[in-house]
């Protein structure tokens, strides 16, 4: 196991921003759902112990389905509070998009500390003192205002309602609350899953990919410099109209966003919820920035992405679909009747992740530091 696959398997197997069922218990939701479904039953199609990228639902006496998706990004708010809140709100964005919806409503809850105590915003920030002297010094307020805008920067470039929130300042702590909520129409047929559904299925991402968004590198000691990601206006807009002109083909078989750990997580995810594997050539990937490593590629989380799976004779098809909206696309691998994720970069592998690690690697990983 080199450090790579410590690091990607550690984000998949053990990090809680993927194994939430483990401190939470789905089963008990399963159990009211299964109650309130005789109420309102159908209503419900995809719910949290599915573990898909988000819900979706039927309003009752409604035409048509809804997707949602909640999400927060409460720690990138302390260095870099504009670019957090509108990654947060783009992320969850995305997510409704991967299911095959349109965002179309966002509602917010900003909590922070007291409007008149300052705040440090900044690289040291966590410290509660500056020691690089490039972070600034200001209050509550402003910092709220900075999110803010963050948020409606994000929704403004993306036709998405503020539709309503929640604000409080009884928070102690360094890291405030930016927690957003999007709903969108569900655009597709069906909703797009998770799951990998075929051996042969061909991998298409969207959009381009950076070293920005590396903490999951950061933390494993491959890079020396933590780079929050970057919040990406147009470009979200324009992956956004890509991935639609795909859907509008039918011939999307799954499709996920590369939001946490990257490209890593979401190939292996779908791959090992439909007991799949897959092989994907990092080296085709499309990148914005030159010198990056196959590590970055393969981890890193720049916004505005996603990937799709199609039939190999759907292929042609969906990336002119894509193309007529944006140039920044390829196939970069397929999904295998294996049982792992091989990652591989002008022919040399750069990591082999399996659906079901050994108990030891297991324990491994849970000391990892």
């Amino acid at each position: 196991m080199n450090t790579t696959e410590k690091a990607l398997m550690h984000g998949l197997f053990v990090h809680l921003h993927h194994n939430i069922d483990k401190v939470i218990d789905f089963k008990s939701f399963q159990e009211l759902n299964r109650q309130v479904e005789k109420v309102w039953p159908g209503a419900l199609v995809i719910g949290p112990e599915q573990n898909d990228d988000a819900a979706v639902f039927e309003v009752p006496g409604m035409k048509g389905f809804v997707v949602a998706k909640m999400e927060s990004h409460c720690s990138p708010c302390v260095p870099r509070p504009y670019d957090a809140a509108a990654t947060g709100a783009g992320g969850a964005m995305r997510d409704v998009v991967a299911m095959g919806g349109r965002p179309v409503f966002l509602l917010d809850f900003i909590g922070t500390r007291p409007l008149d105590q300052e705040v440090i915003v900044g690289p040291c920030g966590f410290s509660g003192h500056c020691t690089c002297g490039k972070c600034k010094i200001m209050t509550s307020q402003e910092r709220l205002n900075i999110m803010v805008k963050g948020l409606k920067d994000m929704c403004e470039t993306m036709d998405v309602f503020i539709a309503g929130g929640g604000f409080s300042t009884s928070f102690s702590d360094i890291v405030p609350a930016v927690v957003v909520s999007v709903f969108g129409k569900l655009v597709t047929d069906k909703p797009l899953t998770k799951p990998a559904k075929s051996p042969g299925d061909q991998i298409i991402i969207i959009g381009v990919t950076g070293n920005d968004g590396n903490d999951t590198l950061y933390r494993a000691g491959l890079v020396k410099e933590m780079r929050p990601a970057i919040a990406l206006f147009e470009e979200e807009r324009t992956a956004l109209e890509a991935a639609m002109a795909a859907f509008g083909t039918g011939k999307i078989k799954a499709c996920s966003d590369l939001g946490a750990a990257g490209i890593g997580a979401a190939v292996c995810e779908s791959a090992r919820y439909g007991s799949l594997g897959a092989r994907v050539d990092l080296s085709k990937v499309p990148v914005s920035v030159s010198g990056i490593t196959p590590q970055e590629i393969l981890i890193c989380e720049t916004q505005a992405r996603y990937v799709v799976q199609v039939a190999p004779g759907s292929v042609d098809e969906v990336l002119q679909a894509i193309r007529s909206k944006t140039g920044h696309t390829a196939v970069i691998g397929e999904v295998t009747a294996d049982n792992m994720e091989v990652f591989v970069y002008n022919g040399e592998e750069i990591a082999v992740i399996p659906n079901k690690p050994s108990q030891e690697t297991l324990d491994i990983l849970r000391d990892r530091k």
